[in-house]
């Protein structure tokens, strides 16, 4: 199959495609035929060995969690899905090496769902990774009617999808960006305020009591976040460990099938919409990681097969 992969840390210029064996499907897995693949900033922080002391990489590898596509075969005791399904997944592993870079990867089941009729191909596999990550931490905190969340990073990757999640839990919805982004944020719903300095009055003249829920997508934001918490509030962030000594919680997204279905319900119920900012082919996957960097795409960057 073809593939885009990497023999050693680096930059782009560690990326070649290349001709790799199938993967082999594991009992509990299936083998997807990709059809589109999303990138995030972890594909090419791995690639730059930012994880090195955290998961194990075996070499070649191929980057990429996200995808969508179709079942191509499965493996032992895989009752749930069949082949020629349409499905979605954050497709992470226990160690860095076949990921959806390429023609075909293997999926365990538990981070498999069904790919949401409402959605493209490039809309879903842009959803997975960034869309679990903010669905997992605001309902870790139990966020629901009556809520009023502050998102650090509400016009981001993550905090887009945020601002939609809490909406549909029925939360009010504060949330930090630059002036440019505040129409498409009060579209989705939120309330913007101008990061910066002043943030804290800015958020307390819209909530004098506080908020009751905050959302670090960002990091460095913690005195903030604080400094407007209602006494009983919840939070947590995604980039900030110094959390945990302030009462907060730290977390990284876990792949789940089930969380990932749910996140296809409020896709086909209309409550979440995915932005697609850019397309690329597979051969020019450094293109899109270059792009990816500058992190001023207002949207997912996809790369199509």
């Amino acid at each position: 199959m073809r593939a885009m992969a990497y023999d050693r840390y680096g930059g782009t210029e560690v990326l070649s495609e290349t001709r790799l064996p199938l993967p082999k499907v594991a009992p509990g897995e299936v083998l997807v035929k990709v059809r589109c693949a999303g990138v995030n900033p972890v594909d090419w922080k791995i690639m730059a060995g930012g994880l090195d002391g955290l998961m194990d990489v075996l070499f070649p590898v191929v980057p990429g969690w996200d995808v969508s596509g179709t079942v191509e075969r499965v493996g032992i005791d895989v009752p749930e899905f069949a082949v020629g399904d349409e499905v979605m997944a954050y497709a992470r592993k226990d160690c860095v090496h076949g990921g959806t870079f390429a023609e075909y990867v293997s999926v365990p089941v538990r981070a498999l769902a069904a790919k949401p009729a409402s959605l493209g191909w490039e809309e879903a596999a842009g959803l997975p990774l960034a869309g679990l990550t903010a669905y997992q931490l605001l309902t870790r905190l139990g966020t629901g009617e009556g809520d009023t969340v502050l998102i650090h990073g509400a016009a981001g990757g993550v905090g887009s999808f945020g601002v939609q999640i809490a909406r549909a839990l029925g939360a009010r919805v504060i949330g930090t960006a630059s002036p440019r982004n505040h129409d498409r944020l009060r579209e989705l719903g939120c309330e913007p305020v101008e990061y910066g300095e002043g943030l804290v009055d800015r958020v307390r003249g819209l909530v004098p009591d506080g908020v009751t829920v905050g959302a670090d997508f960002v990091g460095g934001v913690l005195d903030v976040t604080t400094a407007v918490l209602a006494q009983d509030g919840r939070h947590a962030s995604i980039a900030d460990h110094t959390v945990l000594g302030a009462g907060g919680q730290w977390m990284w997204v876990r792949p789940d099938g089930g969380d990932l279905a749910e996140l296809g319900r409020l896709a086909d119920s209309g409550r979440l919409k995915v932005t697609v900012a850019e397309t690329f082919p597979l051969a020019e996957l450094a293109a899109a990681f270059e792009l990816n960097q500058q992190g001023h795409t207002a949207g997912k960057i996809i790369i199509t097969l």
